[in-house]
């Protein structure tokens, strides 16, 4: 857990590993206490699972297809940073396979995306922060009481009081065993093993090949999940005439392994030869991007919330410590500040 000294009155200075929801929550919530806080994000521009894909007229969701509102703390927080503009409800009717190939309808419960694009929601949090984009973290270093960050150069990117983690467990263990913690990294071995892979196609369609669904959980040799892009808010064809449609076809663990080394190419013909076989369409492709995520989800496992090795002042947040939905980021972001928080009212 943090310790009383990270709540004392003078500002602490935290390093944040990792621009998704997880990292972003962290960041805003720990300034919010008056610490100085940096994000450190390896790519482009913030997002983690929140990503999205540019296509010819527009974008496709490929990482994380919705999410769910059960935390009543979570939509005012997006309210508030993200904006209401940010997100909205993804209205229609979602199904799932059952192990008789039969379509049973999800759980009724409001399921919300990022408008117009799900990294809508990460770059309107992000701008509440100091975020260091394309600079990936390799090593820490201990000198004074204090961590001393490097990059993959070996530029020193500054010194902290303070270590927050929130890329995914293979890639946070990497950190710490390059760092010199090799006993903090092996209590990772577990979750590492629990992330799964996944290939994500997104393919245009001349016409919509399965209307009756918008998006469907599948039991099927090769596909995991399979949605209708083009139906979530804010993704409409502005050509009333275009009658296409993007749909984004997730590759079930299994498949996923067993292509991983697969070109972008073999894949998309792979998915969508599964999907045409799913829906007994032969609706024309007509574009498609591919997209292969090494740590897609995490699956079984403990769900601490977090992770806190007081000791050294190292902190681990993400959805795969709370049950690995884009909401369990939220929450395991939340766990972690609050336990300051609560310290500092005790004191």
């Amino acid at each position: 857990m943090f310790n009383e000294t990270i709540c004392e009155n003078d500002i602490r200075r935290i390093a944040i590993i990792g621009s998704g929801l997880a990292g972003l929550t962290a960041a805003i919530k720990l300034k919010q206490q008056g610490h100085d806080v940096t994000v450190f994000e390896k790519s482009r521009g913030p997002g983690g699972r929140l990503a999205a894909k540019r296509v010819a007229d527009g974008s496709a969701d490929v990482g994380a297809q919705y999410f769910t509102a059960r935390n009543p703390e979570f939509l005012p927080f997006l309210t508030e940073f993200a904006g209401n503009n940010s997100f909205s409800t993804w209205d229609g009717h979602f199904g799932f396979q059952d192990k008789q190939g039969e379509w049973q309808s999800f759980p009724d419960e409001p399921r919300y995306v990022g408008t117009p694009r799900m990294t809508a929601i990460s770059r309107a949090l992000a701008a509440h922060v100091n975020v260091v984009t394309e600079t990936r973290i390799e090593q820490l270093t201990r000198k004074e009481g204090r961590w001393l960050l490097s990059d993959t150069d070996g530029a020193q990117v500054g010194q902290f009081d303070r270590v927050v983690i929130t890329a995914p467990p293979a890639q946070a263990r990497d950190l710490l065993v390059q760092s010199d913690l090799p006993e903090l990294a092996a209590q990772l071995d577990d979750a590492v093993s629990r992330v799964l892979p996944c290939w994500a196609v997104a393919a245009r369609f001349e016409e919509d090949p399965w209307p009756r669904h918008v998006g469907m959980r599948c039991d099927h040799p090769a596909l995991y999940w399979v949605a209708n892009n083009s139906s979530k808010p804010g993704r409409e064809n502005a050509d009333s005439q275009d009658k296409s449609v993007w749909w984004v076809l997730h590759a079930n663990a299994d498949w996923t392994e067993q292509n991983v080394d697969a070109t972008p190419e073999q894949v998309t013909a792979g998915l969508v030869t599964a999907f045409r076989e799913l829906t007994r369409t032969d609706a024309t492709v007509t574009d498609s991007v591919a997209h292969r995520w090494l740590y897609a989800r995490s699956e079984g496992g403990a769900n601490p919330g977090h992770l806190w090795f007081e000791e050294q002042g190292i902190g681990l947040a993400g959805d795969w410590l709370c049950g690995g939905r884009v909401e369990g980021a939220f929450d395991s972001a939340c766990s972690l500040v609050s336990v300051c928080s609560e310290a500092q009212v005790s004191r």
